[in-house]
């Protein structure tokens, strides 16, 4: 079974960096989704009528962007775009969330914006945030993939290891500056399937240049080299706690 994604789109040019890192991962074998956050209901009928008309529009463009009209979409009402999210993740079973940087990101960097960064402390589902101007670069892939130094969650090794051999090169640098993707695994001691950074993370996921894959801990994210089909596991008891 292929990967369930979810990219969070509102329609700004920052998201499109989500829909290109979404579409990065799909050409790996990921099922898409887009999603976007409605904060209220209309008492009015025909105005509940005219802003969920908007909310499809908005995905609608996001599909036209990705060339894929058939794209599942989902729009959700909550006051917090990261509580809808965060409960859409769990309704649909969802592996990972992307999106894009914070609006005021510089071309090249990442910076999470609030709905990630509520997912990221203690959220059940990989966050994936686009390095800013992603949509950008037409020929993007997954071709550079670093892992931090240190003492690294072996889910996070085990996805980042598995990445590289479908991309058929070494292990990066987080320093290098042509890294694609940055993989993170949360801190020891976080509840298993759980994402939690240590500070030393925190700090490499706002400094990096790459587009980043933040892990729940003891969750990997595998890619099949045979089928090219993305797939996730829960790493073995064992493997995360030695």
């Amino acid at each position: 079974m292929s990967a369930n994604i979810i990219i969070s789109f509102d329609g700004t040019d920052n998201d499109r960096d989500a829909l290109a890192l979404g579409r990065i991962l799909g050409n790996a074998g990921a099922e898409l989704s887009l999603a976007y956050v409605r904060h209220s209901h209309e008492s009015d009928p025909n105005r509940e009528r005219e802003a969920q008309a908007d909310a499809e529009q908005v995905l609608d463009s996001g599909a036209q962007w990705l060339g894929q009209p058939e794209i599942t979409r989902h729009i959700v009402v909550n006051a917090s775009t990261g509580e809808g999210l965060r409960s859409l993740s769990e309704s649909e079973n969802a592996n990972v969330l992307v999106f894009g940087s914070d609006w005021h990101t510089a071309p090249g960097h990442v910076q999470p914006g609030a709905s990630a960064v509520r997912l990221m402390d203690g959220g059940p589902v990989a966050v994936a945030i686009a390095a800013a101007g992603l949509r950008n670069q037409k020929d993007a892939n997954l071709t550079h993939i670093a892992l931090p130094g240190g003492e690294v969650d072996p889910a996070a090794r085990e996805t980042a290891e598995a990445l590289t051999a479908r991309a058929g090169t070494p292990l990066a640098l987080p320093t290098q500056e042509d890294v694609d993707l940055l993989v993170v695994g949360s801190r020891p001691g976080a509840p298993e399937g759980r994402v939690s950074l240590s500070a030393a993370s925190e700090y490499l996921v706002d400094t990096t240049n790459a587009s980043v894959l933040v892990l729940p801990r003891g969750v990997a994210f595998h890619v099949d080299e045979q089928s090219s089909r993305v797939q996730t596991a829960a790493t073995q008891a064992d493997g995360v706690n030695a």
